[in-house]
């Protein structure tokens, strides 16, 4: 569990690093990228590898009409997550659509796993993807929404969500457990 927590903590800190410390972010310049894209990868490394290790320790049993739903709450933070936002006309007027629909990606995975090691993992990160939004919020108050773009690109967008669904619940099952019922 260690692992999963320290690769939870070094995810916030890299995320917050550019909003906590803008000076030091500012005189890394370039190389600045490098070493929190690094940092990412390696927190991801440890929450993967934490949360394997982790002992299996059931809080509660999702019922089986969940995955369902998780499902649908998961191809909506793809397409949140989608150019869509920018793109379309539905989410144009959302200020961190990528930051909820990680949120919404988050809460679902939290509805279908009911042990500690996962309302660690997915409730850390919906706490860090809210506390990002806030911080954004706060450091950059004034916000104006982009121009709405077309239904169409809107539906291009989601159909290639559901593409992408597909093959992530695909992978997902050749990995651990297939997030699709059957």
């Amino acid at each position: 569990m260690f692992l999963l927590v320290l690769g939870l903590a070094l995810w916030a800190l890299a995320h917050f690093f550019k909003r906590l410390l803008p000076a030091r972010r500012a005189a890394m310049g370039d190389k600045g990228k490098g070493a929190v894209a690094l940092a990412l990868v390696v927190s991801v490394v440890l929450m993967v590898l934490g949360y394997r290790a982790a002992p299996f320790v059931d809080v509660w049993y999702p019922p089986e009409w969940a995955r369902h739903l998780n499902n649908l709450m998961v191809l909506i933070a793809l397409f949140m997550m989608s150019p869509a936002p920018k793109k379309g006309r539905l989410l144009s007027g959302m200020r961190h659509p990528m930051l909820m629909g990680f949120g919404l990606w988050a809460l679902a995975h939290l509805l279908v796993n009911g042990d500690v090691a996962s309302i660690v993992l997915f409730g850390g990160l919906l706490v860090w993807a809210t506390a990002e939004i806030l911080v954004i919020n706060r450091a950059e108050p004034r916000w104006v929404a982009p121009a709405p773009g077309s239904y169409g690109k809107d539906a291009m967008f989601f159909l290639a969500s559901i593409v992408l669904l597909g093959v992530i619940g695909y992978i997902h099952g050749l990995i651990g457990p297939s997030p699709f019922p059957g």
